[in-house]
């Protein structure tokens, strides 16, 4: 195993799985929040209403807005992210495209690392320039280059690690660089999660998660989450949450509650794992590169307390890539990840997907490059099926 990878704080592992077992929000005495299935909710006097819509009392006034369970989620999120507060989303993309509009306007610049999640790069490609808002995109991992970009821009736009190639930034330094500059910092953190790693300790502004991936961790739903200071997100709410529409469902914020439980008991198993299966690539004779941070000397491996189970590796010019995809058994073939099933994606049938606008084409991403995520099952069935696959697609 690789001597320098960081070994995870298992105290703040004992310390979220604690935060994350209770909700004590609500006073009915259930173990588990309940589900608040309305579209509104009514006042008792008009008194009530006046005082609610003037801000002197807070209750929620409409689903769309504010709900007790989608709150819940909220909080949960925001205390293990170490922020003032956070706001659900429907999506993913929904939480990147208010957050991003939340703070660049026509005119505005945006720095971008590479090889960002690939919906992101289309929104910056096909929404964003529609807006007359410019997006330039650097080496993430090169703190020159990301000097060199910042001047005159909004907003530093992060991902720690990239998809699909896992390079790492220094966080700490990039973030200090932009306040030098008044810019604003978001970052993706769906990888390594608020367990693994903790933007706003390093100076990030906002921490952006498709909560699809880890933190709902079943595959049953899809939702998005942005976390940060109070008037960041007071911010996304009046310029941008109320308007896209983009809310998250009472019973979707259920089911991540019901996650969220989970996740710093599957994270160490997806790490285990993961290490596991990347060693024994990194040592076969048909893989020629495995992308895992384990694997990094970046500084930016630092803000890492741990790894997750996603990773990508090159195979060699000898191996059928479609044989051996079809040849795997355990492994399904699908996009997402973060959930208790092991998936793998091709890069080469993802760099014909949007031809023109595609993040893989643009970053150069080798079609030889295969993405895994591993899940939950026992790793010698893994890897077995891996060793199987690798045997069944030689050229």
């Amino acid at each position: 195993m690789n001597d320098h990878r960081p070994i995870p704080d298992t105290d703040y592992i004992a310390e979220a799985a604690t935060l994350l077992a209770h909700d004590d929000a609500f006073d009915s005495g259930a173990v588990v929040p309940p589900i608040y299935q309305t579209s509104l909710f009514t006042f008792g006097s008009y008194a009530e209403m006046a005082d609610t819509f003037a801000g002197k009392r807070r209750q929620p006034i409409y689903s769309r807005g504010d709900n007790p369970t989608v709150m819940e989620f909220e909080k949960r999120v925001a205390a293990l992210e170490g922020a003032e507060a956070a706001r659900g989303f429907a999506s993913g993309m929904a939480a990147i495209s208010a957050t991003v509009l939340a703070f660049v306007g026509a005119g505005d610049r945006i720095v971008a690392v590479r090889n960002c999640y690939g919906d992101a790069y289309r929104l910056f490609e096909r929404l964003l320039p529609r807006l007359n808002i410019k997006v330039d995109y650097v080496d993430g991992s090169d703190p020159d280059a990301v000097a060199a970009a910042l001047p005159g821009a909004k907003l530093l736009y992060l991902e720690s690690p990239t998809s699909m190639m896992f390079e790492l930034q220094d966080l700490p330094h990039l973030t200090r660089l932009a306040r030098e500059h008044g810019i604003v910092t978001t970052i993706d953190n769906s990888w390594a999660t608020p367990v693994f790693q903790k933007p706003i300790a390093h100076g990030v502004d906002l921490v952006l998660h498709s909560a699809s991936k880890y933190l709902g961790g079943h595959s049953d739903t899809v939702a998005g989450v942005v976390a940060g200071s109070a008037d960041h997100i007071r911010r996304i709410n009046e310029q941008t949450y109320s308007y896209l529409g983009g809310k998250l469902s009472p019973f979707d914020a259920w089911l991540l509650l019901r996650g969220l439980r989970t996740l710093p008991l599957r994270l160490p198993h997806h790490m285990k794992s993961g290490l596991t299966i990347a060693e024994r690539l990194k040592a076969h004779g048909k893989v020629e590169r495995v992308n895992h941070p384990v694997y990094s000397n970046h500084p930016g491996k630092a803000t890492l307390a741990g790894y997750t189970g996603l990773f990508s590796f090159e195979v060699t010019d000898d191996v059928d890539i479609p044989a051996f995809v079809d040849a795997l058994t355990y492994f399904r073939i699908g996009v997402s990840w973060g959930g208790h099933e092991s998936l793998v994606v091709p890069a080469k049938a993802s760099l014909e997907q949007t031809p023109g606008v595609n993040s893989m084409a643009r970053f150069g991403v080798s079609p030889r490059t295969i993405r895994v995520n591993i899940g939950l099952e026992d790793v010698e069935d893994l890897w077995s099926d891996i060793a199987q696959a690798f045997e069944k697609s030689k050229k």
